[in-house]
């Protein structure tokens, strides 16, 4: 299939812009300066650009590389690398469908703050009121009890979420190349502002410190290892069918090894600043201690406690507040219209569907199941989803899909495609290699090893983590783990199914792909 007719990035900024809007999410928020408080601040940063260099760069190359080599989402190139590699496609796929699923509704619970950030006005000076804010709107139990209980407030701003992403990505990279610039600009512009607001508080010089003077006895602890890298992994969007659907689009002539680099250094950029946004904000509303314990529930209770102690004036305040929340909605939208527009891409592939229908399939199937995680149980259910699709079905995806690339197929013809059209700076074969074939497989076989310990030891034979029901965790985590890596073996059998109907699939090898 050609560029023009399956899609195409308008310029090479745009794509620049999307890939960044993509990999900036809301972890960039609050799990990146949770881990630089809990880290040693500049220790941290220090390893994440380490990290990036040795895993986040390679990686990102080769999955932007082989989807514009073979035209194509993550089911298409993979499989035209090596049909046995399918699988892995297909199980990226469906990971990526169940994330959009769950994400769409913390898109959701952003915007309904953003829609309620008025009431922060008359509850300035009473943090803990604040804090129960979001409890209140949500009408979240945090256990996997309460199925009777609805937010509608929350299934209205569902409904809008969804709205939003379809708007995004209904006709691909048509609209994407639209919206991309906003989805990356705004959310800038707001943490800049924030930014200024936030050096000029009280204790800014401590928290700037605090963020990025390193403890270098820091670096003896493994977990900052296992943190850093695990960030960067899941920062870039590699892994989860977005950049190969995203390098599908790319021009023969691009230069994937410069750009690469572009969005792994933006990605880090938009980190330090809204690091720098949370650390002075947090220090100066005297909620210092409350940084490293960042989580995605408590985001919607801290950050409302911080924000209603900015100032005595309840107007500034709710201003802040709606700043706030309207930099995290840019920033989540970004991210929940890539993830939908890599499964579309791939199903669209496979099946020789149109495009925008299959769009709008994909968005009104995700969105009702959404609908759940929108009852009093639904943020345990999430938490448990969202703990297994990155924790376990990501890592794991991971590594075989570095195991397919770096033992099964040839990682030179792969290099040679990134630095097709670079002179200035170039991918060292000794530097993908080893970080294809040996760094990144044997990492992420830690990463999984120790999660699956951390699993075990909290919750028994199950691994019924955080309290939570035994229902929850066989239906939400080994269950959806299942369905996520037989996917691949599932559709191989619809596809012998429509081939009695005269459906004929098409496959490129690598070396037949349009040169």
């Amino acid at each position: 299939m050609s560029t023009s007719s399956r899609g195409a990035w308008a310029s090479r900024s745009t794509f620049i812009l999307a890939s960044v809007s993509s990999a900036v999410g809301l972890g960039n928020a609050w799990r990146f300066p949770a881990l630089c408080a809990k880290h040693g601040g500049g220790t941290f940063l220090f390893v994440y650009l380490l990290a990036i260099l040795a895993m986040g760069l390679p990686l990102l190359m080769m999955e932007i590389a082989i989807g514009r080599r073979m035209r194509g989402g993550a089911v298409t190139a993979l499989g035209g690398l090596n049909r046995k590699f399918e699988p892995i496609g297909w199980a990226a796929t469906s990971n990526a469908f169940f994330i959009g699923t769950y994400y769409a509704v913390v898109f959701a619970w952003v915007i309904l703050m953003m829609l309620n950030s008025w009431q922060f006005a008359p509850l300035t000076g009473t943090p803990a009121a604040a804090g129960e804010l979001w409890t209140d709107l949500t009408r979240t139990t945090a256990t996997t009890s309460g199925y009777h209980i609805i937010s509608w407030p929350t299934v209205g701003c569902l409904l809008l979420a969804w709205a939003c992403i379809w708007l995004c990505i209904r006709k691909g990279t048509d609209t994407i190349n639209k919206v991309a610039k906003y989805t990356v600009s705004l959310p800038v512009l707001c943490l800049l502002v924030m930014a200024v607001k936030g050096v000029t508080m009280p204790r800014a010089g401590e928290a700037l410190l605090q963020l990025f003077v390193p403890e270098w006895a820091e670096l003896a602890d493994p977990k900052l290892w296992i943190d850093a890298f695990s960030q960067v992994f899941y920062s870039l969007s590699v892994m989860m069918a977005i950049m190969v659907a995203y390098g599908s689009f790319l021009d023969r002539d691009s230069n994937i090894a410069v750009d690469a680099a572009i969005i792994a250094l933006a990605d880090l950029f938009i980190s330090i600043l809204a690091s720098v946004v949370m650390f002075t904000t947090m220090y100066g509303t005297g909620l210092s201690d409350k940084v490293a314990s960042l989580g995605m529930g408590a985001t919607f209770k801290v950050y409302p406690t911080a924000i209603v102690s900015l100032t005595e004036s309840g107007v500034i305040n709710a201003l802040f507040g709606f700043v706030f929340f309207f930099c995290l909605f840019t920033l989540a939208l970004g991210s929940a219209f890539s993830i939908l527009e890599g499964v579309s891409t791939a199903f669209a592939d496979k099946f020789h569907l149109s495009k925008t229908r299959c769009t709008a399939v994909l968005c009104a199937v995700s969105g009702v199941i959404s609908l759940f995680f929108t009852c009093g149980a639904g943020l345990a259910w999430l938490d448990v989803v969202d703990n297994w699709c990155n924790s376990f079905n990501l890592i794991l995806i991971g590594i075989l899909e570095t195991l397919a690339i770096g033992w099964g197929f040839k990682t030179a013809k792969v290099l040679k495609e990134i630095n097709r059209n670079t002179k200035s700076f170039r991918m060292p074969a000794w530097w993908f290699n080893t970080a294809v074939k040996v760094l990144s497989p044997l990492l992420l076989c830690l990463f999984f090893v120790w999660n699956l310990v951390t699993l075990f030891q909290g919750g028994g034979i199950y691994g019924a983590a955080d309290n939570y029901s035994l229902l929850s965790n066989l239906v939400g985590g080994w269950g959806m783990m299942a369905v996520v890596f037989l996917s691949g073996f599932a559709v191989r059998l619809i596809v012998r199914h429509k081939a009695k109907s005269g459906f004929a699939e098409t496959q490129t090898a690598w070396d037949d792909a349009e040169e």
